[in-house]
């Protein structure tokens, strides 16, 4: 259990970091031009009226002091209450987690799905025609944007096909999932491609592994080799290359989801961003940030669950 020491002392190491998120987001957010108190009121506000709208949002203080009431509303448990939706940060955040969550959880589950049959064919064929075409394969899906080739799908199986919906989120589960296809495989042809090329790579190491040679010597099949000594020894260098692009994947929710115009997080952070409403755009930056942290540190556990050899 020595190897777990790391979990007591890892979460004291991210609080630097959500501070720091914290400091910038804050900043950048005020640097956007525009006020929040005209966007509210219009272009022919009095100037009076303005003056209200920023006293009673705070906008009026210092930037310091700003920043200290929103270290005081987190410390409470509060994320400070939106501009735009007249209603609590957090509760509004809370409303929008489902869609994303979900988003998320099945472009991952998606993405492994098919990276790691394509890899073992691959790494079973290195240096013939399958390894080829999936290398080949892999690096086009590398250069084509998320929003292209989203509406690239949409043109194909909801415009031409008529089989998926173009967009929303549905009520029902079952709309649900029918609305979550695309988007879901929109993500998961990005990010398999880019599991696949490490995944690839990790396998032909292992084949010629020591441990390889050996289960072959003592005459274990070459697909039992594979499966039970070559994929477990390969994995590790993708779960963290997988957290990695997790972080990513959060922060690409906002394109996936303007697209298919999921009511999630990611299209809550573009109309906040239009709007001004800072208190929001810093909600949802913070959550992204404290998300990213929290998959990063389940990484490190699955790893070090995976191979006994890594200590961290």
């Amino acid at each position: 259990m020595h190897r777990y020491k790391f979990v007591l002392t890892r979460p004291l190491q991210f609080l630097p970091v959500i501070f720091g998120i914290s400091v910038i987001t804050f900043i950048l957010v005020r640097l956007i031009p525009g006020d929040p108190a005209r966007n509210i009121l219009g272009t022919r506000a009095t100037p009076a009226a303005l003056a209200s709208i920023r006293a009673q949002y705070g906008l009026d203080q210092p930037m310091w002091l700003q920043y200290v009431y929103f270290l005081k509303n987190l410390a409470n448990g509060e994320m400070g209450k939106s501009i735009l939706y007249k209603i609590d940060v957090l509760k509004l955040i809370v409303t929008r987690i489902e869609p994303t969550l979900a988003l998320v959880v099945s472009s991952v589950v998606l993405s492994v799905l098919i990276a790691v049959p394509m890899s073992a064919i691959a790494a079973r064929n290195a240096g013939r025609a399958p390894d080829h075409a999936v290398r080949i394969v892999s690096t086009f899906g590398i250069g084509f944007p998320p929003f292209w080739l989203g509406l690239m799908l949409i043109i194909l199986f909801s415009v031409d096909l008529g089989i998926l919906p173009v967009s929303g989120y549905g009520a029902t589960i079952g709309e649900k999932l029918s609305h979550l296809v695309l988007p879901s495989l929109t993500v998961a042809l990005s990010l398999s491609t880019v599991l696949t090329r490490s995944l690839r790579a990790a396998m032909i190491e292992q084949l010629k592994s020591d441990v390889a040679t050996a289960a072959r010597a003592r005459g274990m099949p070459e697909r039992i080799v594979f499966w039970r000594h070559v994929l477990p020894n390969s994995l590790v260098p993708t779960i963290n290359l997988l957290a990695v692009n997790i972080g990513w994947l959060i922060g690409g929710t906002v394109v996936v989801e303007s697209v298919f115009a999921l009511p999630g997080m990611g299209q809550l952070l573009v109309r906040a961003i239009f709007s001004r409403d800072y208190m929001v755009v810093q909600g949802v930056a913070m959550v992204f940030a404290c998300a990213t942290v929290l998959i990063n540190f389940i990484a490190d556990i699955v790893t070090v669950a995976v191979d006994p050899r890594v200590k961290l």
